[in-house]
């Protein structure tokens, strides 16, 4: 993949892998995850820790899209070699348990391979959605 059309996949189908992560969109997300995907996130939220293929991507969506209804606010995205793409910005949502809002600060990191993402990471200020989830009812 040339840094070029890295770039051009991810910018050009941002906001539709973050709906599909958003909606839980398994299938969605499939076609945009290769199939030895590899994602990481915080292991001490929720749908935190290391997922690896399809399944993976599975178990990491399930509990995060179950526990918050969020959307991606992207503030800058951009490559910063041939085949990583940064982006920033903010998740901004409320828990579903209880309706707790959240804006947390957010990087993802993205791999691609031939137009798929092979490895992605996904660091928040885990302390703010920790405490965001274990808030209750008002």
């Amino acid at each position: 993949t040339t840094k070029s059309s890295a770039a051009l996949v991810m910018i050009g189908d941002r906001l539709g892998i973050y709906r599909a992560m958003a909606q839980g969109d398994v299938s969605a997300m499939f076609e945009r995850f290769a199939p030895d995907c590899v994602v990481a996130q915080d292991p001490r939220l929720p749908w935190g820790g290391r997922w690896q293929g399809h399944d993976g991507l599975v178990e990491f969506a399930l509990p995060l899209v179950g526990l918050i209804d969020s959307q991606v606010h992207t503030d800058a995205i951009y490559e910063s070699d041939d085949e990583h793409v940064v982006e920033f910005g903010h998740t901004v949502g409320a828990t579903r348990e209880h309706g707790t809002p959240f804006d947390v600060h957010q990087m993802h990191l993205w791999r691609l391979r031939d137009g798929l993402v092979t490895d992605a990471h996904f660091a928040i200020d885990s302390e703010r959605m920790i405490a965001a989830l274990a808030k209750g009812p008002p």
